[in-house]
């Protein structure tokens, strides 16, 4: 199987070039991803639990699913793949918001990630690839918000960076589309 490569960009979002995604992790440069964030018509969010083969953050709770974008694909196309491949559905997105973030893992590797934030709504069990994921659930945002304060320790590190940064622009775009 072919390597992934990630999309390298500058703060501007401007893509740079391309590098092995390990490689991306394992020097902390600067790549484009996108993290989905999918509702249902109750207002909770799907939350995924990674799997606990993944390299890094195996078995952590995170949003319904991200990754990187492919050279040429759309912030949208990359989530609607995406989605299909850990979650068994796919779903209409819309872009939301955008930011930079930095994390160091314990095991050496880290995310340098310039990160897309996109919303959806589905009704239905997700058909999850336990390859990616282990578990997953419906929340709604105000009690993810207070597990995640009393077990920061179960959450993703970007997971919690959107959450805490963007918690309220998350909860009111995600009003706006059900509204």
């Amino acid at each position: 199987m072919k390597e992934e490569k990630v999309i390298l960009v500058n703060e501007n979002d401007e893509q740079i070039g391309l590098m092995p995604k390990l490689e991306a992790h394992e020097k902390a440069v600067l790549h484009r991803a996108f993290s989905v964030f999918i509702f249902n018509d109750n207002n909770e969010l799907m939350l995924q639990q990674r799997a606990h083969s993944k390299y890094h953050s195996p078995s952590l709770w995170t949003n319904t699913c991200c990754s990187h974008q492919r050279d040429g694909e759309s912030n949208i196309e990359a989530g609607k793949r995406r989605l299909q491949e850990e979650m068994g559905f796919v779903a209409e997105l819309q872009e939301s918001i955008s930011f930079i973030y930095k994390a160091p893992f314990d095991n050496g590797l880290t995310e340098h990630e310039y990160d897309h934030v996109l919303l959806g709504t589905y009704n239905d069990e997700p058909t999850v690839n336990p390859l990616e994921v282990a578990n997953w659930k419906w929340m709604p945002l105000e009690a993810v918000k207070v597990d995640m304060s009393l077990h920061p320790e179960a959450y993703t590190a970007w997971f919690k960076v959107i959450f805490n940064k963007f918690y309220k622009h998350i909860n009111i775009a995600q009003n706006e589309s059900n509204g």
